[in-house]
């Protein structure tokens, strides 16, 4: 699969797991410099996005719009994947402010290849989004064609909302 960025096509390193199949194994890293495996996000429904900086406004806008959806479905987790290193996560964080979310890194690039969203000529991840059921199933996936646009938010939702249900907070 090819992708855009600013309208250069770019191929993906490898080839995406489709809707249906299990979850690729992968490690990654949270804020503590903890190891999580791929059996660490299986138990709950999952929405993972993945952004290819989080020091770019397009990452920005599209972390902070599942921030702010999380809190109305308890029942799923929501997981913020790139490849910047933790202490650019963290100081991410630091700056926008932002508590309580599920920061991964992937520095390792192991996600990256698992999941087919590494992008060799522009050394980053595939903007996309991700939403697994409680087994590990992939039930909705979504990769940016432009890498500096946003994601379909609303799509996303409806697809996590067909298996966990909406609090109103």
């Amino acid at each position: 699969m090819e992708v855009s960025v600013r309208g250069d096509k770019m191929s993906l390193s490898g080839d995406l797991p489709e809707v249906g199949t299990q979850l690729p194994k992968f490690k990654l890293f949270d804020q503590n410099d903890t190891k999580v495996k791929t059996a660490n996000l299986i138990g709950k429904v999952a929405l993972i996005s993945v952004v290819p900086d989080l020091e770019t406004p397009v990452c920005t806008m599209q972390t902070r719009k599942f921030i702010q959806q999380a809190d109305h479905y308890p029942a799923a987790k929501f997981y913020t994947v790139s490849n910047n290193t933790i202490a650019q996560q963290t100081g991410w964080c630091a700056a926008e402010g932002v508590e309580n979310i599920d920061m991964l890194s992937d520095t390792e690039l192991s996600f990256g290849y698992e999941m087919g969203l590494y992008i060799p000529n522009a050394g980053n991840l595939a903007r996309s989004i991700w939403i697994i059921d409680d087994t590990g199933k992939i039930v909705y996936r979504q990769v940016v064609d432009e890498q500096t646009d946003e994601p379909n938010y609303l799509a996303a939702i409806e697809a996590l909302e067909k298996l966990v249900p909406r609090v109103d907070v």
